[in-house]
């Protein structure tokens, strides 16, 4: 379990500026609306469609306004500690929690919603088919739940497009049909590897093609 960092400035990768709404403009005018939200909030969706953009978001609006926000995942170490100068829980992927997690979490939420600390969390799926203990699957669905769905295949463009022009990066058609014929529009994947185009355009001294992006692949396929 970790306090969120607070960024010397905001990150554009990860405010609700830099969110393409797409299908979820209702979701992300909800969350823009209140900073903490007025009610615990679960949003649920597949891989890349931005529930953890959202949730960043959420934490960096609460953190520029000076409170303080629990960030909690799957992962962290135990034992979990509440600490009652939170303004806002986060618990991002719910659904991987263990069951001695699972555990903690439940008390998490009891402390919270005691304490009248508001909470959000992500999952895969609706909160009634998260694979969790029912007490802790009925707190996590208790509040607002949204869906959030994937942008089309026009607005994945348009953030590749917008993330390679911060970059200084040219990112021509052939390059992301290249991309968007290849791999699915998972945003977070796909970030990744124009992170890694960049530092390897940066490396070999080319600019960023299809051959170049194509090198890239080949090397990290025979690693």
């Amino acid at each position: 379990m970790k306090q969120v960092p607070l960024a010397l400035s905001p990150d554009p990768l990860v405010n609700f500026a830099a969110f393409v709404p797409g299908p979820n403009g209702v979701a992300l005018a909800h969350l823009q609306s209140a900073t903490p939200p007025l009610a615990p909030v679960y949003l649920w969706g597949e891989s890349g469609s931005g529930k953890t953009h959202l949730l960043r978001a959420m934490a960096g609006a609460c953190q520029w306004a000076g409170l303080r926000v629990g960030w909690i995942e799957s992962g962290d170490a135990l034992p979990w500690e509440f600490d009652p100068h939170w303004s806002l829980l986060v618990f991002d992927d719910v659904h991987a929690l263990s069951a001695v997690a699972q555990q903690a979490a439940f008390a998490l939420l009891v402390e919270a919603q005691a304490h009248g600390v508001p909470w959000a969390a992500s999952g895969p799926v609706p909160a009634v088919d998260l694979p969790l203990r029912d007490d802790l699957r009925t707190r996590i669905g208790w509040g607002h739940v949204f869906a959030i769905e994937p942008l089309g295949e026009a607005e994945t463009r348009a953030v590749l497009r917008r993330e390679a022009d911060r970059r200084g990066i040219f990112l021509s058609d052939d390059v992301m049909d290249y991309l968007l014929s290849r791999f699915e529009r998972d945003l977070g994947f796909l970030m990744q590897i124009l992170d890694r185009l960049d530092e390897f355009a940066l490396s070999t001294h080319r600019a960023v093609t299809v051959p170049l992006l194509k090198q890239m692949l080949a090397q990290a396929q025979s690693v």
